[in-house]
């Protein structure tokens, strides 16, 4: 599992994650205030259940970015405000601790 925390993305940066979005979801984000984007590489299987951890954990719009390879990587952004994405994030990592 790969995490990493974007504080204040550049528009450009926003820009290449929102290529990698499925129409809808990318007229959502434009509807959404955000900080931070927390991305994270995973399973396929890992996907969902993160995705649930982190929308339980904190107030974050979870996206599927496409782009990776859909066999055995693929890739989550988080966005929301800075502490919301954080904790998301935090929530993962001590989950993948647990076990």
């Amino acid at each position: 599992m790969n995490i990493r925390i974007i504080n204040a993305p550049l528009p450009e940066v926003v820009d290449m994650l929102e290529r990698r979005m499925r129409p809808e979801a990318r007229e959502r984000l434009r509807e959404q205030r955000f900080d931070a984007v927390g991305v994270m590489q995973t399973t396929v299987a890992d996907l969902f259940y993160y995705a649930d951890i982190a929308g339980k954990a904190s107030n974050v719009f979870t996206v599927e970015l496409f782009g990776s390879c859909p066999q055995h990587v693929s890739t989550l952004a988080f966005f929301g405000e800075t502490s919301a994405v954080r904790l998301a994030m935090h929530a993962i990592e001590n989950d993948a601790k647990a076990f």
